[in-house]
């Protein structure tokens, strides 16, 4: 009787998401994803300084059309992504499960970011009114301070809760028409880029959310000194990576936004005013009558 061949299982390899597609990374190098035992789980890219230049390419590309789109379509668009992920929630658990989280720990978390996603679609198309003024003035006009979005934002995310944690620093920004690059949890990525590949299927443009993944002290001083970045969400936590942020942002003077949450389950990350930290606030005069 012939002696049966054991059969090797194929490791799936994670791409990066560039413009609404996935990318294997310019240099086709790959970082491995472990389980607490340190078995190989999987393999994904690793994002090279070109893919990043890439990201903010698309990223560009797609600000002036996502800006266009009236407040209440951004909210039903944030909240098809998070009808997707509904729908798909056993798989972002099971990535979860895969690198240590227990069943009922993934499934809070999976949950929780649905639920955040909801919390800002729900804010997307009320912010301004909210957040914007009505300015008395001395002379003859209607003067109105408004929220515009600054353009395109790094997002570093946290490494715990990797996918709770790219889902409430990223929703925000991109609530209010910027665009996103962000940069997958360190400790965890397959979570998040799972993710990517359920908005992929959403209604959100291509460009407006990019997803890399790999080294933040690689990365961070390409994020700085980018001149075609406008602002930083960093979420890291980590105080080396904050330090040259920072620095390299003094070059183009763009915003450095520091998350210090512990807590992404608890109210503290459900802030309308998270809104504010990638927006500008401009403001216009109009004659009274005319």
């Amino acid at each position: 009787m012939p002696r049966q061949r054991r059969r090797l299982t194929v490791q799936k390899t994670y791409k990066l998401f560039i413009g609404g597609k996935f990318a294997r990374g310019e240099n086709g190098r790959v970082i491995a994803a472990r389980d607490a035992h340190g078995n190989v789980l999987a393999n994904y890219c690793r994002a090279s300084r070109k893919d990043f230049r890439d990201s903010v390419r698309a990223g560009r590309s797609a600000v002036a059309g996502w800006t266009k789109c009236s407040p209440y379509l951004r909210s039903q668009i944030l909240y098809r992504a998070a009808e997707m992920l509904e729908a798909r929630r056993r798989e972002l658990e099971s990535e979860l499960a895969r690198v240590g989280s227990a069943a009922a720990q993934a499934r809070r978390e999976v949950t929780a970011a649905i639920d955040r996603l909801v919390y800002y679609a729900g804010w997307t198309d009320k912010f301004s009114q909210i957040l914007g003024s009505i300015n008395s003035v001395a002379t003859s006009h209607f003067n109105f301070t408004i929220p515009e979005p600054t353009g395109v934002v790094i997002a570093l995310a946290p490494d715990e809760p990797a996918l709770l944690g790219l889902v409430s620093v990223v929703a925000p920004i991109i609530a209010s028409g910027n665009s996103v690059i962000a940069l997958a949890s360190t400790a965890n990525a397959l979570a998040p880029l799972t993710f990517s590949e359920i908005i992929a299927t959403s209604d959100l443009p291509a460009g407006v959310f990019n997803l890399l993944a790999g080294d933040r002290s690689e990365l961070a001083p390409h994020f700085a000194s980018h001149m075609d970045v406008n602002a930083i969400v960093d979420a890291s936590g980590e105080d080396k990576i904050g330090e040259k942020l920072q620095a390299g942002a003094a070059i183009n003077v763009k915003r450095y936004v520091r998350r210090s949450i512990l807590n992404y389950f608890g109210r503290d990350a459900e802030n309308p005013y998270w809104i504010l930290d990638t927006v500008e606030m401009k403001t216009a005069w109009h004659p009274i009558g005319l």
